[in-house]
């Protein structure tokens, strides 16, 4: 019977060891802010503590921990398979362990189809050029590689098809299936977008960790059709590459963290895919401050797409990489919803989280205190509440209104004072603000009905 081996790292451990910067890159990134804090930072032992000794989880008090200080580094690989919906809090240590081989089993077929119709998945390399044409005809061009390992390709549980020496499966001369070209073509660009992420750190120094994190974003793009992949993924996937060893686990945590995002990516000649969140920003700051929003008009920003990459990637790139890690725990603690795990199992992979919502069964301590706030005031819309990720770029506007309203006179000034709120965001007030800016809304909506 497996059962998970708590890291033994002391409380007094420094966050940002862990998270090493390369020498060349430190002086570019900013600091990190985030500190563990004994008796409020989740640790070690109050994690182990949660739990029952059939394993079942008291994720009450695992939540108020962690919005009071965050989540100790040595178990946020664990602590985030619950806070993104992978495990039910009432599952036990055997439910979980079975859950889990269940999910590595599929995650390996998929991969596995993935690489019959590429050979280059779970190879150790990386496309970062076209190997097909819009009309998927081979490009035979010499390709552009980043070769991970040299023995990789067979060790990921993938199949061994025949390669025409340009690195390129035979089976694509005979591709006529237009899903698998659209898959193809995004190909190369999600191996632009790996090595452009998170190239600061140690960690993606390691070749093999790289063609990891393009092995799991080819294999979602594959399973998510209607979205595919979009620029600004592989920012939210890189952590979970970093905290998962596992390469499957990895991947279901990144599937869980899209059921909340994906909306972001899906975008058309029409609209953009963020454009809810962009309105519902718009009337947030309407409401709680209309002299900035007309401002703000006025200089052309009302559409609010000045936003757009903080919605998209979650502030990652506001933020150094521990200090970002801490802000979506914090986010994810306070917009908890005990019944993701039931809702996304029986929704099916990769699909909205709103799909065959079930009725709240849980009780309301074990929401987190966001969540609650919206339970008690009624303000969980059809297709779901506003998720917290507005509040908090509304609260970085209201905190820097009176700048915006002295300084900005154009829309190059507003992006250039937004732009200097990276490295300076404190992510604990932020969420902070952010809450109150929720609660003040509510009431400002609640006394306008009739």
């Amino acid at each position: 019977m497996m059962r998970r081996r708590w890291s033994k790292d002391s409380d007094a451990d420094s966050s940002s060891s862990l998270y090493q910067l390369r020498p060349d890159c430190a002086s570019n990134v900013p600091d990190t802010k985030f500190k563990i804090k004994v008796g409020r930072t989740l640790s070690v032992r109050k994690w182990q503590a949660a739990f029952t000794q059939q394993g079942n989880l008291h994720i009450a008090s695992v939540l108020s921990r962690i919005q009071r200080g965050g989540v100790h580094p040595a178990i946020r690989n664990e602590v985030w398979e619950f806070l993104l919906g992978c495990f039910d809090p009432d599952s036990t240590f055997d439910e979980r362990d079975h859950i889990r081989n269940t999910r590595r089993m599929q995650y390996a077929r998929w991969k596995e189809q993935c690489r019959d119709m590429d050979s280059h998945v779970g190879s150790g390399k990386i496309i970062t050029a076209p190997i097909i044409t819009e009309d998927g005809v081979p490009i035979k061009d010499p390709l552009v590689l980043l070769e991970a390992t040299s023995d990789q390709g067979t060790s990921q549980g993938g199949s061994t098809s025949s390669n025409n020496g340009n690195g390129v499966a035979e089976s694509v001369d005979r591709l006529t299936d237009k899903q698998i070209i659209e898959w193809k073509l995004t190909l190369h660009q999600i191996g632009l977008d790996v090595l452009r992420t998170d190239r600061s750190m140690v960690f993606y120094e390691k070749k093999e960790n790289l063609s990891k994190l393009w092995d799991i974003l080819a294999v979602y793009a594959w399973i998510d059709k209607e979205v595919g992949y979009c620029q600004g993924m592989s920012d939210l996937c890189s952590p979970m590459i970093v905290l998962l060893n596992d390469e499957a686990d990895a991947f279901w945590c990144f599937e869980r963290l899209m059921r909340r995002l994906r909306g972001n990516f899906r975008c058309t000649q029409q609209s953009v895919g963020v454009e809810n969140q962009l309105q519902h920003l718009a009337s947030i700051i309407q409401v709680l401050d209309p002299k900035l929003h007309d401002h703000l008009e006025t200089l052309g920003g009302g559409d609010y797409l000045f936003a757009f990459r903080m919605f998209m990637v979650l502030f990652r790139r506001e933020l150094s990489f521990g200090d970002s890690l801490y802000l979506w725990e914090m986010m994810w603690a306070l917009e908890y919803d005990p019944d993701m795990f039931s809702t996304y199992e029986e929704a099916g992979a990769a699909t909205d989280r709103t799909q065959g919502h079930k009725p709240r069964v849980k009780p309301t301590r074990q929401f987190g205190k966001y969540e609650r706030a919206n339970l008690k005031n009624g303000a969980n819309a059809v297709d779901g509440p506003v998720p917290i990720s507005v509040f908090l770029v509304a609260s970085v506007l209201k905190e820097n209104s009176q700048k915006l309203l002295q300084e900005a006179r154009g829309l190059d000034d507003l992006i250039r004072i937004l732009n200097n709120v990276n490295g300076n965001l404190d992510a604990k007030k932020a969420c902070e603000a952010a809450l109150k800016l929720h609660a003040k809304y509510l009431r400002k909506m609640q006394g306008k009905k009739p």
